[in-house]
């Protein structure tokens, strides 16, 4: 049993570390300091058991004590009230505008609630708003409302209609209330907080409706919020929507030992209907606070600053709401450099005690000392920013724990930089540990950060060892390339065959130095190479390419194969060469060169095809050279191919041809045939029935004569179809020609004879007058045109002379 009960406090005593650890996570909501100069001095000596708080308007302070005294003080007038009161007056309250002429009021509380107002004769009239409850022990004066506690509960005072408004009844009554005494607070001019013992009413004065109010006066409370909160309250106070609460924490346990008795905490809470939500909470070490009770603690605070008092008889703490500083400390204190940081660069124009870039050190080095060394190279960019000492710096200190890799890529490269001899440190760094580092650092970093020729130096060095390492060789080329000696990197990459560097000639305009190296080129890619020297002949001429490429045929080929595709007339004293080179490396293309080139001499073409026995080349260099009947006979008996010799006759469309064609395939079966099926649209079919002779079996001879005979029946449909269309179209237009000559046309005065020039029609019109006007609308007197050679036929004598047609018909006027 006894080791059941110690295993049970041992976990719970873990748990409780657990969650103390968990707490500790969650950052406070306040900070506290205590109230010095002087204070503390005094405190030793006397004991404090109030407080007021109030903001630069406050010139007057209200004082009360047991035996009975009250004094209203001007802190910088000599006006004042003094009274000596029979009983103990508890509490004074003076008119939140006490300072002004209109406004000087303020109440008392001992055993009654007294009014004192100041009239017209500067004397003091004094009123009993309340009495026969007991002591009255706190008073809240806001505007026109005036809350105070007393034994039995707290009431609500209207001024303004001199009304008292709610009674709030205490709950607890077996705390006595000198004891565990009410704290009152008004959250603004219409909201009353309420604490007393364990529980906690929020009171809303609100507006009563005319039609209900009747003799009741003109507010009312409604209890908004009641909760009762684990400990005993000792003060309030409003903190936006939220609470902070000062609670006194009695133990349980008399046999507590008297460093560990409960210290009195302060609590930030959130208000519901019926319970309350706890936001933060903390336990205050004020001096003496063992001998404290509930009474002997205060919470005052101050509106416009969010300054929170607690008054205890020894000591007086001021709580605050903590800023963007004690954020980033809180932050920094638990080593969460990345959120401080964060938080430091968001509100930069806020924080007074810390630099951006001093927390922004501390992360790196945390960073650091965790071995991430990436990540702290990376935040270098961001806390470093143009502070080069500090990058120089931070270099060194890569550099000390073996790094440099990991801040390589980060470092400045811009407009602002470090020394050479920073970027040459990497370098080395990387040139002996890791050749496709360095390489891509070369490519990423320009050329201007570093001194180039000491790198080229390290990189030959290095290349001595190992003379074909293709990364190392690549980046010399690179460097070369920097440094403006083209020559070197060409060399390197015509070695290499790198893809480069085609874009380097372009680029560098380096034409000049690949004169000797055109074999090169062109073994390494013939296509990108001959496209090159094509588009740059201007700077590299025909001649010279074909010079360097005199010992190597097959490349030769390609690139005068490409000229010729490019103009048909460049190059064309290497025509001649390029029969053979077509001939050896590219048949296929031969025959279309020879029908496109016309500087190509024949003779020699055909002793080349002959020779190589290249019958369609021959046959096309023969019907060329104008002997058609020998390239037929080629085609007849080298490729015995009838399709191709009708095609052949068809393109000379040569009558001696076709009867040379019919006279080889006359005793030819499978010729004939093919003849019989492709004749019939050149030549009288009829021609080579006849010669056929009889008995010859003919493959498909029936089929072939169906066909001669529906290739006939095609051509007299369309021979018919063709005429009617013209026909048709000749009635048409001599309609159309019919119709526009059967118009009228119009003559008037403006219009002259084309022979006399004078007006057409006579100045009287009454008299008799003969008008001839033709169908090209010339118009003459009729006694202006010459007697016709035809009796009773006329002609225009202007288009006469350039034609005869309808045009130059007759239409007569006469009058």
């Amino acid at each position: 049993m006894s080791e059941v009960e110690e295993k049970g406090r041992k976990s719970s005593e873990e748990s409780t570390d657990d969650s103390e650890e968990e707490d500790s996570e969650e950052e406070p909501k306040l900070k506290y300091e205590r109230l010095t100069n002087g204070v503390t001095e005094i405190l030793l000596k006397d004991a404090a058991s109030c407080m007021t708080v109030h903001d630069k308007s406050g010139e007057h302070v209200g004082i009360c004590s047991e035996d009975g005294k009250v004094q209203v003080v001007g802190l910088y007038t000599r006006e004042g009230f003094h009274e000596i009161f029979d009983c103990p007056i508890k509490v004074v309250a003076l008119h939140p505008q006490f300072s002004k002429s209109n406004n000087k009021q303020f109440v008392t509380g001992g055993n009654k609630l007294l009014m004192y107002e100041r009239n017209w004769l500067n004397r003091w009239k004094t009123s009993v708003i309340h009495e026969g409850e007991g002591s009255i022990t706190n008073i809240k004066w806001r505007a026109n409302l005036i809350a105070w506690a007393n034994n039995v509960g707290v009431k609500i005072y209207d001024l303004s209609t001199k009304q008292r408004i709610t009674n709030v009844l205490r709950d607890n009554t077996s705390l006595r209330p000198d004891m565990y005494p009410c704290s009152l607070c008004w959250k603004d001019n219409a909201n009353l907080i309420i604490g007393w013992g364990s529980s906690v009413k929020i009171c809303a004065v609100k507006e009563r409706d005319p039609t209900e109010m009747r003799d009741l006066p003109s507010r009312y409370v409604e209890i908004v919020s009641a909760f009762e909160t684990e400990f005993f309250i000792s003060g309030l106070a409003p903190l936006a929507d939220q609470l902070v609460t000062l609670y006194f924490v009695k133990e349980a346990s008399e046999h507590m030992e008297e460093e560990f008795r409960a210290r009195p905490r302060l609590d930030i809470i959130q208000p519901l209907p019926e319970t309350c939500e706890e936001i933060s909470s903390d336990a205050l070490t004020v001096r003496n606070f063992h001998d404290n009770e509930c009474r002997d603690y205060r919470l005052e605070h101050s509106e416009g600053e969010s300054l929170f008092y607690i008054i205890s008889p020894k000591d007086i703490v001021v709580a605050k709401e903590r800023d963007q500083d004690d954020h980033i400390d809180w932050l920094l204190d638990k080593k969460k450099y990345e959120e401080a940081l964060m938080a430091a660069e968001i509100s930069f124009k806020n924080i007074k005690r810390h630099d951006v870039q001093k927390i922004g050190m501390a992360y790196i080095n945390h960073l650091v000392e965790k071995g991430d060394y990436d990540t702290a190279a990376r935040k270098c960019q961001k806390v470093l920013g143009k502070n080069m000492d500090l990058w120089e710096n931070e270099v060194y200190r890569f550099k000390t724990i073996g790094q440099l890799k990991a801040i390589s890529q980060y470092l400045p490269r811009g407009d602002l930089r470090l020394r050479p001899a920073i970027y040459e440190m990497i370098l080395h760094e990387f040139l002996q540990t890791d050749y496709e580092g360095f390489a891509t650092l070369i490519r990423e970093w320009p050329g201007e950060l570093y001194n180039n020729m000491t790198i080229v130096q390290a990189v030959n060095h290095h290349l001595k060892k190992d003379p074909t390492n293709r990364t190392l060789l690549t980046t010399l080329a690179e460097l070369y390339t920097y440094d403006q000696r083209y020559d070197r990197a060409l060399e390197i990459y015509l070695r290499l065959r790198h893809k480069d560097v085609y874009q380097l000639i372009h680029k560098h305009n380096l034409f000049s130095s690949i004169e000797d190296k055109i074999v090169l080129l062109m073994d390494f890619d013939k296509e990108k190479a001959v496209d090159m020297l094509l588009d740059n002949e201007d700077k590299i001429s025909t001649d010279r390419v074909v010079e360097e490429l005199k010992d190597r045929p097959e490349l030769l080929h390609v690139y005068l194969h490409k000229l010729f595709k490019r103009d048909h007339h460049k190059g064309q004293r290497y025509h001649e060469r390029q029969i053979s080179l077509y001939a050896e490396y590219d048949r296929p293309n031969l025959l279309p060169f020879l029908r496109d080139s016309t500087h190509c001499p024949l003779e020699k073409a055909l002793e080349i095809c002959q020779q190589r026995n290249f019958v369609e080349e021959t046959v096309f260099l023969l019907s060329r050279m104008g002997n058609c009947r020998q390239a037929l006979q080629m085609i007849m008996e080298e490729l015995a191919d009838v399709d191709k010799a009708i095609e052949f006759a068809k393109d000379q469309d040569d009558a001696e041809l076709w009867e040379d064609l019919i006279s080889y395939s006359i005793d030819k079966p499978p010729f004939i045939t093919g003849l019989l099926n492709n004749i019939g649209t050149h030549v009288d079919p009829i021609l080579l029935i006849h010669r056929i002779k009889e008995g010859m079996e003919i493959p498909n001879l029936r089929d072939s004569l169906v066909k001669i005979l529906q290739d006939y029946n095609l051509q007299i449909l369309l021979r018919e179809g063709c005429k009617k269309i013209l026909v048709s179209d000749s009635m048409s237009l001599l309609q159309k020609m019919h119709r526009t000559q059967m118009r009228g046309v119009r003559v008037d005065e403006e219009n002259i004879c084309e022979s006399c020039h004078t007006t057409i029609l006579p100045s009287d019109t009454a008299q008799p007058f003969s008008v001839v006007v033709f169908h090209c609308r010339h118009m003459f007197h009729k006694e202006c045109l010459p007697s016709g050679a035809i009796p009773g036929v006329q002609f225009c004598n202007i288009c006469s002379a350039k034609r005869r047609g309808p045009g130059s018909g007759i239409l007569e006027m006469k009058k």
